[in-house]
Formats: structure tokens, sequence, C-alpha cells
């Protein structure tokens, strides 16, 4: 098993833990306003549950931190970690060493030579990532591949019809050659993407939590920012579909878009402007549209697809226009994550030095790149129309 399907496991099981608390959340609520909402075996088997889940969850982020560890990367800083007596790495000393680089970093008001700027700790940027799920991180969507070099490419299989075998009716009949696969190389290349901030000097009076808290918040919303729009952009090459106007539209690009074999892995996503407008949609008996799964009644679905909502400030609309892609955005787009963030400071330049303040760059590594464009269809629409009567069996 590989590093990147250890970080799915480990975002599964924590979506498994926040799924389950949620449920908690609403019972409790029911429960205040009804004693009898809820049976004392539901309560209990849904406690054991979370139990479980919370184990599952610190399995599998042991495993995928333990991963992250043996990852053969390039480190930037060539310092050796920190280590306890019995040979362990020493945390505590790591995040320790940190700050205290840290604040010699942005004391000294310098970037030269020899002070090229500070990599993030494993710990801290777990901290990281765990964090930037509490946004609506559009990375959650596609599939993530961890790298350790600064370019590389990757050969993926084209979905393309395939062909019977010749019928050979003479014995001595020529074989000519099958029409093989059809591959494609994708070339990946890590991008530095960067951000400046400027913090007060009295950041560096705090103590080590602080900083580090401090630290892990902003770093977190920047990276969301940045990811997002980059995975926007790559999301805005997909093949474009008609304007939906009605009911059955939408069912056209359900049912008539992809191959089937993605399909059946497939989801909407749209923003939540659209995701109102699709709520309200009926077909030609009355009935929404959209349904709420059986298993999450929290979560929707149309004709048994998941409907992914995206805040609007994260996809936005386009010319007055709400998107609605359909399609397996893990199969189309693949975001390689070069896992170095690094800091740096100054407190002379940057008019850091005119306003008594440190300016602090934050720069992350990299890249997102198309790799099948038949996995998913974008399409856009402003208003839809109800399905009209004497239409239902049109669709599924």
């Amino acid at each position: 098993m590989n590093i990147n399907q250890l970080k799915d496991a480990f975002d599964m099981a924590g979506q498994k833990v926040q799924d389950l608390e949620d449920k908690r959340a609403q019972i409790v609520i029911d429960l205040g306003k009804d004693e009898a909402s809820h049976s004392v075996d539901e309560v209990a088997k849904l406690n054991a549950s979370l139990k479980s889940a919370k184990m599952n969850q610190e399995l599998a982020k042991s495993a995928y931190e333990d991963a992250r560890a043996n990852l053969n990367a390039e480190p930037i800083n060539k310092k050796p970690l920190p280590v306890k007596q019995d040979g362990k790495t020493d945390i505590k000393a790591i995040k320790d060493q940190f700050v205290s680089d840290f604040k010699n970093l942005v004391s000294s008001g310098t970037t030269g030579a020899g002070n090229a700027g500070l990599t993030i700790p494993e710990d801290i940027q777990l901290q990281i990532r765990n964090l930037t799920r509490s946004f609506v991180s559009l990375e959650s969507l596609v599939n993530v591949e961890n790298v350790s070099t600064s370019h590389g490419s990757r050969v993926y299989e084209k979905l393309n019809d395939i062909t019977p075998l010749k019928d050979l009716d003479d014995e001595t009949a020529i074989i000519g050659n099958n029409d093989d696969p059809e591959l494609t190389v994708i070339k990946y290349l890590i991008h530095r993407y960067a951000g400046i901030t400027t913090v007060t000097n009295t950041l560096l009076k705090d103590t080590v939590d602080n900083i580090i808290q401090w630290l892990v918040n902003w770093v977190a919303r920047k990276d969301v920012i940045t990811r997002n729009a980059k995975i926007l952009e790559v999301m805005g090459k997909a093949p474009k579909k008609p304007t939906i106007t009605k009911f059955d539209d939408i069912k056209d690009l359900e049912n008539n878009t992809l191959d089937p074999a993605i399909e059946a892995s497939s989801s909407f996503i749209t923003n939540q402007s659209g995701y109102n407008i699709l709520s309200k949609l009926k077909d030609a008996e009355g009935r929404y549209l959209m349904q709420p799964d059986v298993t999450n009644p929290d979560k929707y679905m149309i004709d048994g697809k998941p409907v992914v909502r995206i805040a609007d400030k994260w996809l936005p609309d386009v010319s007055g226009s709400h998107p609605l892609y359909f399609g397996d955005l893990k199969q189309g787009i693949t975001l390689f994550d070069r896992q170095q963030m690094q800091i740096d400071t100054t407190n002379t330049g940057a008019g850091s030095f005119e306003s008594d303040s440190t300016k602090l760059r934050f720069i992350d590594r990299f890249d997102v790149e198309l790799i099948d464009d038949g996995a998913f269809a974008a399409a856009s629409f402003k208003t839809v129309a109800d399905q009209t009567v004497g239409t239902a069996g049109a669709g599924k």
C-alpha cells in the first residue's frame, strides 16, 4: 500500500468520525425537544460506532504519518532531526527548534545565503492538513499524489473504444495488428506558489504553542485558497456542454456524456446558489429531483449520484451562470504534492522597516494536471424548468 492510499484511508476515516459526530449532535438536539425521539439502544450503538471510528482514525493517522516520515523527499534544511534517548524522533524538540529558528529568522531581517528560510516540520504540516479539511477544499475531490521530486511524468491509458478481434475465415490468412491501448504521457512540473502577509513584532513574544497555532491557521487558509484556484483552473478545461434550461437536460448530462465505466463513480458538483435551484426542481409527478441519501439523510443525490455543494466563494458563478460538473474528478485531475512548505521573512524590506513590522512569505510547492478530459464534463445554468407532464419516462 503506497502513501497516497494511506492518505485516502486517513481522509475517509476522518470523514467517518465527522459524520458520526454530526449525527450525535442532531440526536442531542432531537432529545432536547422530545425525549422519546431516540431510543437508549440507538444512542448506545451510535456511541459505540463513534468510539470505533475514532480508533480507526488514530490507526490510519499513525500509518500515514509513518509513511510520510519514510518518504524519500529532498529536505531544504539539512539539520538532523532531534531524537530521544530511545532513538525516536523528539517531536517537542522539533517544534521548539522550529519556533526558535523562526524567531531568529524574523529577528535577523535577512534571507541571504546564510539564512535560506525554514521548512515547516512534518508534524506542523499535518496540523495544517487537518485544519484545511475544516474549510471546503476542492483538493478532496481530486486525486492527490505525493511526490519527492520537482518534476516527472506519468503514463496513463486513454479511454477509447475497443473493437472486436478480426474474423479470419481463411486458415492461411495473415493475422493483423490489434488496436493496442492508446497511452498518453502526463508531465508534471512542481511550481512555487507564494503569498506575503504582515505580522506585528509582538508575535515574537508569544509562547511556542501560540506561534504554532497562529502559523497553522494562517497557512491553512492560504493553502486552501491557492490550491482551490489551481484546481478550478484545470476544471475549466473540461468539455463544455450546452446550457441547462430544463429538468431533462440534467438527465442528458448524466446519461449521455461519460463512458458508463466512469459514470458509476461520478457525482454532481455545483455551488451553493446552483444547489439551491436544483433542490427545488421537480419531475413530472411532482417529486423533487434531489433525494436524501438513505444511508446519510444530511446528504442528497440525483439518481443515486452524490451532489457536492461548494460555497460560492470557492466555486463562483461565471457570467451569472451557476456551474454544474458531472463526473469523477479523481480520475480526471491529479494534484502532485511536493509537500515542502517554506517560510521566509524580512523586517527591513517590502515596507516593513517603515512600519516597524515583519513581512512573512509562505511558499507552497505543487502542480495540478488534467489527466483525462473524458472523466468529467462541465455545464452551466441560470434557471431550470421542472419536467413537464408526459415526459417522466424519458429519464432514468
